[in-house]
């Protein structure tokens, strides 16, 4: 019975987190109307809820399956099965969470969601990408645009704050890539950045 105390607590402390990082969201998107806003409101704490579960109930098969006698290769597939199981089950809770939301928010409000999901990683690398390269041209911009959309999209279905940088930390490596082939030299437009913004502090 202690075991099952303890565990209703951490669920409860978890809930109060959660609604917490929701409520921080859904303050930025200017409801007015209170019903809407409870509504969204639970829209996201149930959102958070149930990625929570897919991560939880996946890595205890993970672990389970690791802990199987099986060779290598038989390990290897039954990991990759369950990998794409999870991939699946996202990708459906995603999907309805856009769609429930939609009922209530703009497409304005929409993105704020998704930003305010993602520690508002987009926004902040486009723009960086920005002001580090004074040359992009329109398409890369449209392409760094994308890519980091596409990113978005994905972290905001990790379980962790640490996971969902990482998948940015994929793109963005995607990024760093492309503009080498382009022929920037990334290093040298990261150290000419880092000038302007000291030389612009010192100027202020």
């Amino acid at each position: 019975s202690y075991a099952q105390q303890n565990s209703n607590e951490q669920q409860e402390q978890y809930l109060k987190v959660i609604t917490e990082r929701s409520a921080k969201i859904v303050n930025t998107l200017s409801i007015t109307d209170s019903v809407k806003y409870k509504k969204v409101l639970s829209d996201l704490v149930n959102q958070y809820t149930q990625l929570s579960k897919i991560h939880e109930q996946s890595k205890a098969v993970t672990a389970e399956i690791k802990k199987q006698t099986l060779t290598p290769e038989e390990s290897a597939v039954q990991l990759k099965k369950e990998e794409e199981k999870k991939s699946s089950q996202l990708l459906q809770l995603h999907s309805s969470f856009i769609a429930h939301i939609r009922e209530n928010l703009s497409e304005e409000q929409i993105e704020l969601v998704k930003d305010g999901m993602t520690y508002r990683i987009f926004p902040i690398t486009y723009t960086a990408y920005q002001e580090m390269i004074l040359t992009l041209t329109a398409e890369q911009k449209n392409k760094i645009y994308e890519w980091l959309k596409e990113a978005r999209e994905l972290a905001m279905d990790e379980g962790s704050s640490d996971q969902k940088h990482a998948v940015f930390g994929k793109y963005k490596g995607r990024i760093n890539n492309y503009l080498s082939a382009a022929g920037y030299n990334m290093k040298k437009e990261g150290e000419e950045w880092q000038k302007r913004i000291n030389e612009k502090k010192q100027n202020s």
